[in-house]
């Protein structure tokens, strides 16, 4: 579980990164970057998959909701973000889409440390 989640943190690191830089050369996002989006998303869902199966296969966790309340509001978040980045097209996009990685390397984070705990 830990490999995936270290996956998508350094996939979100480069997102908020690209997604800063344009930031401040007051560009919007680019589709590029909503296909970088895609793909963390992509991620999450495999993550989400992995869980379950490690899961059900007799894998225990201390506190499940918070477990799973992570990973939700993480599947959740970045099409939020990527709908809102779309939408306003001004160089705010790039900011929207650089918190939302950020953010979601924080949960990533603590995903892990919830799932290593256990």
């Amino acid at each position: 579980m830990s490999v995936v989640s270290w996956i998508i943190v350094g996939c979100c690191l480069v997102l908020a990164v690209w997604a800063v830089v344009l930031a401040v050369r007051n560009t919007s996002v680019t589709f590029n970057q909503l296909i970088g989006a895609a793909v963390i998303e992509v991620a999450l869902v495999a993550q989400m998959v992995v869980a379950g199966i490690s899961l059900a296969g007799g894998h225990d966790l201390g506190d499940p909701v918070t477990f799973w309340g992570y990973l939700i509001t993480a599947l959740v978040m970045m099409p939020v973000a990527a709908v809102v980045a779309f939408t306003e097209r001004s160089r705010w996009s790039s900011v929207v889409l650089a918190v939302a990685a950020v953010v979601l390397m924080v949960m990533q984070m603590r995903v892990n440390q919830v799932w290593m705990t256990s």
